[in-house]
């Protein structure tokens, strides 16, 4: 007699929605944001067992802009979500707040078949009642998608704009260091200090 080992269709969707309580949504991230940064900036809080990016199909390049952490477990993940909206979290030093929300069946492309659910598609006749509401529906969705469109579009102008700031500041904060160590490894500094009576601290 031949056992098979493999899990049920409710075993399954049983872990799925385990993981799915110890993960949450994370959205409004910036392009500078990958998965590294994401897992050391979420690391202080709890273990992060995976990263999974959503692509966002609305726009060219499919920036992503939001992803599902997964942590150790649950209360983590409520721990997280805790600490973000009580306080403005930025990460990858943009100044675009980060969102976070325990995570729902439904985000994840994954997910298994709800043991017992029936799922049925029909095409709409134009007489149908429901045909205008689809219609709608449509329409409210283009606009959404058009309006998310140009605010994300402006977002990013602003934050590549930062972005070059900051990395001119650095480049010019180093070059401070670059000729602060040049002065005091060719003794220019302590000649200095000879020549008008005064003394360099070894505090350094």
């Amino acid at each position: 007699m031949h056992y098979s080992m493999e899990p049920t269709a409710e075993a399954k969707y049983a872990a799925f929605e385990e993981k799915v309580k110890r993960t949450i949504f994370v959205d409004n991230l910036s392009p500078q944001v990958t998965e590294p940064v994401l897992k050391k900036a979420l690391d202080q809080f709890g273990t992060v067992e995976s990263v999974s990016f959503i692509p966002n199909y609305l726009e060219a390049g499919n920036i992503p802009c939001c992803a599902l952490v997964e942590m150790e477990n649950a209360e983590k993940a409520k721990k997280v979500i805790s600490s973000i909206t009580q306080f403005p979290f930025m990460m990858a030093g943009m100044p675009r707040p980060v969102r976070g929300r325990l995570a729902e069946a439904e985000m994840f492309d994954d997910r298994p078949v709800k043991p017992g659910r029936k799922i049925h598609c029909r095409w709409l006749d134009p007489s149908d009642p429901d045909f205008e509401v689809a219609k709608k529906l449509k329409y409210l969705t283009q606009k959404h998608a058009a309006e998310a469109s140009f605010l994300l579009k402006q977002q990013l102008n602003r934050e590549e704009k930062l972005h070059n700031q900051q990395v001119e500041t650095l480049k010019a904060n180093f070059k401070k260091y670059e000729m602060i160590i040049g002065v005091l490894s060719d003794k220019t500094a302590q000649n200095l200090a000879d020549h008008y009576g005064m003394r360099i601290s070894d505090d350094s």
